[in-house]
């Protein structure tokens, strides 16, 4: 399996994760209702230029005789049926680091066309979302942690029922906080508007810090922003040195 550069500085002991049943989290790997294994290849943005990887997902399928490929929610493609003998010789098919669908970390971070293709799009999405996936992709955090960014006000990304939502409008970037979809749902809330990608960057530094210190383990941060009260919550993120 190919090395994860920035994952040694993403890691963090004090969350631990009890992977259910059988997942195999070293691996990459999640169990199936018949005891087969599912991976999923990290493509930030869900963004292929080389259709040389689709061929190589394609063929390490067909090699194992995995009986699907499934499109995540996720913008992942998902190798569905391995066989757990087979799951390390995949992934050194596939010479492609996990995406982190299982665990205490950071999930996903999606993220739409935006202005590099979309007619819709005001903001850049793809270039804001590449940095963040680079940065945060895989980091330890209290619970699971998803963070998405759309282009424009249409919200493509589930920008309101997710972790981190940012918004592209067209005075800069929104940003949503708190959301989360599941069993008890909750919308984000505003955190603040009109902010730079440098500004966004800032702001989601400073969220996670504040969410690793404080937060309990397996507390979402909808429901930490609920425990602490948002009005503290959006005192101790937007720092005057951060936002002006």
């Amino acid at each position: 399996m190919a090395e994860n550069q920035e994952m040694s500085n993403k890691l963090d002991e004090r969350f631990q994760h009890s992977a259910p049943r059988r997942d195999l989290m070293e691996k990459g790997a999640i169990l199936q209702r018949d005891g087969s294994y599912a991976i999923a290849p990290h493509i930030p943005g869900g963004v292929i230029t080389d259709p040389e990887l689709l061929i190589r997902i394609a063929n390490v399928a067909k090699k194992y005789n995995c009986p699907a490929l499934k499109v995540t929610s996720s913008q992942r493609i998902a190798i569905v049926g391995l066989k757990e003998e087979d799951i390390d010789a995949a992934w050194q098919d596939l010479g492609i680091v996990p995406g982190a669908a299982i665990g205490l970390c950071v999930r996903s971070v999606k993220f739409c066309p935006g202005t590099t293709f979309c007619k819709r799009g005001q903001q850049d999405s793809v270039g804001l979302g590449s940095e963040i996936d680079n940065r945060y992709h895989g980091m330890t955090l209290p619970s699971k942690f998803k963070i998405s960014v759309s282009g424009c006000p249409n919200k493509c990304m589930d920008s309101m029922v997710i972790d981190f939502g940012v918004v592209g409008m067209p005075k800069g970037f929104t940003i949503y906080v708190g959301g989360n979809g599941g069993l008890d749902p909750r919308f984000g809330q505003k955190l603040i508007e009109s902010q730079t990608s440098q500004q966004v960057l800032a702001l989601l530094d400073r969220t996670i810090d504040v969410y690793k210190k404080e937060a309990r383990t397996n507390e979402r941060l909808g429901r930490f922003i609920d425990r602490i009260g948002f009005d503290r919550f959006r005192e101790k993120v937007l720092e005057e040195s951060l936002v002006h």
